[in-house]
């Protein structure tokens, strides 16, 4: 068994291995098991950021998009902010590339910090 520090932060290291091997490496394969590890990484955070959610069912809005391209959308951004880094490293790529990594990342902490409900036994009893 992990250790709850190291089993937290997985999915984000996955991630992180996986952009930076697509920086740096050249390889075909390696590319290709780059964007593997990266997406591997993406499903665990999104599957534990799922199964964590306190909101009820019925109060959850439901968008125009089907939530799996939901979910995915921040990680599709950072993904395609790194391949436009790799791909064109100068000029308007890099400018693209900061905007949509901001951008993934402003989306993720919005929704960190819109799932952390309190159920409303613990917000009436805070010491329980």
């Amino acid at each position: 068994m992990l250790t709850k520090p190291i089993y937290e932060i997985l999915p984000v290291s996955y991630m992180a291995i996986g952009a930076t091997s697509l920086l740096i490496l050249d390889q075909g394969y390696a590319i290709v098991l780059a964007i593997v590890m990266f997406t591997l990484g993406a499903k665990i955070y999104n599957m534990r950021s799922q199964n964590r959610r306190t909101d009820p069912l019925r109060k959850r809005k439901s968008g125009t998009l089907p939530s799996s391209v939901y979910d995915a959308a921040p990680f599709v951004y950072l993904l395609l902010a790194t391949l436009i880094f790799k791909l064109f490293p100068s000029g308007i790529g890099l400018v693209i590339g900061i905007v949509l990594m901001t951008y993934s990342l402003y989306i993720l902490v919005r929704r960190s910090s819109n799932r952390r409900h309190r159920s409303h036994s613990s917000q009436e009893y805070p010491n329980l």
